[in-house]
């Protein structure tokens, strides 16, 4: 299969190519396009085949939901046997956006979408590009990100073309996705609003609309979001989490000492100049340092170094950048 791209203005999308990449999405075929967060690799929400073929593109395990995006707000009826109050006050205030809520789920919704479960995950997403598609394909859209199961989420479309070329029908290049990681996850279904997945929204944020939140996996164990898996989001070369930059020179100096080259991600200045050594400066504030950690990780990647990156405080609104690097260097 050749890979098919075509190149659209994020803000004004050509009819053209989105017309285009929604005549894929009806006849079954898979899509790669921008939303605010990562690119996302789209099929039919409703078809089950066409949902299957995004496992099969990502080798992504069956015990993975993928979520459901939606073109507005009032498209939720289509995926969900109900709309809770809580799911409804949050939307109207995070969406359009990058929040994902998991509700209850219709009877349209294929199993191989929710990995089995009782529950759908749903997001009305900010990104032109997106809502045009959604609206030209006139289905709801599985989308989980654009790349192989378990390794680096895309940024761009050459991140995708990198992991997916020749296993997917079309990419709409809408450019760099502004936000940098993916979707906050928040189930409504209990009596009280669970963070599943840390993102862009902070839980003080969630918390503002509807009151008390908790934070972590469903207490039956059962999978009703992405990113739930222990590695994730993980480079091809290995990733070493350090506390400090006194950490950092000293795990720095034992990885130059094999001839290893090294990129550092260090929050704010650096001391640290040393030969072989890629010192990148990150900013230290979570908005943009999300924007750029992809970026950094998948540049670092490509030229094989060893990767080195300083952990954010442990505060809620460095939750989704821990999350993504904890995730990432896990097993390493």
């Amino acid at each position: 299969m050749e890979t098919a791209v075509r190149q659209v203005d994020p803000s004004h999308p050509d009819a053209g190519a989105i017309r285009a990449a929604a005549e894929v999405l009806r006849a079954g075929g898979l899509v790669a396009f921008p939303t605010e967060t990562v690119y996302g690799l789209g099929a039919n929400a409703l078809s089950a085949e066409a949902v299957a073929r995004v496992f099969a593109a990502k080798g992504r395990p069956a015990t993975n939901p993928v979520i459901v995006h939606v073109a507005r707000a009032a498209d939720v009826t289509t995926v969900c046997a109900d709309w809770p109050a809580t799911a409804a006050r949050l939307a109207e205030r995070f969406w359009p956006g990058p929040l994902t809520l998991v509700v209850p789920k219709g009877g349209t919704v294929p199993d191989v979408v929710t990995a089995g479960g009782t529950t759908v995950a749903v997001r009305c997403p900010n990104h032109p590009v997106a809502r045009a598609l959604i609206e030209a394909a006139g289905v709801p859209v599985a989308a989980p990100s654009a790349n192989r199961s378990t390794e680096l989420s895309p940024t761009c479309a050459e991140h995708v073309l990198k992991s997916l070329n020749g296993r997917i029908d079309f990419v709409l290049d809408g450019g760099p996705c502004p936000g940098g990681i993916e979707s906050t996850v928040v189930d409504v279904t209990g009596s009280v609003p669970r963070v599943l997945r840390p993102g862009l929204i902070s839980a003080p944020q969630l918390a503002e609309v509807v009151g008390c939140v908790e934070i972590g996996a469903s207490a039956d164990g059962v999978a009703r979001s992405p990113g739930q898996m222990a590695r994730h989001y993980s480079p091809r070369t290995p990733l070493y989490l350090v506390a400090d930059e006194d950490e950092g020179i000293d795990v720095l100096g034992r990885l130059l000492a094999t001839k290893q080259p090294v990129c550092w991600l260090n929050l704010g200045p650096t001391r640290c100049y040393l030969p072989g050594a890629l010192v990148v400066s990150v900013p230290n504030d979570p908005e943009a340092y999300s924007a750029m950690l992809y970026r950094e990780l998948h540049i670092a990647e490509e030229n094989g170094y060893a990767i080195i990156a300083t952990l954010p405080p442990e505060a809620p609104e460095w939750a989704g950048v821990r999350d993504r690097l904890l995730r990432a260097a896990a097993g390493a």
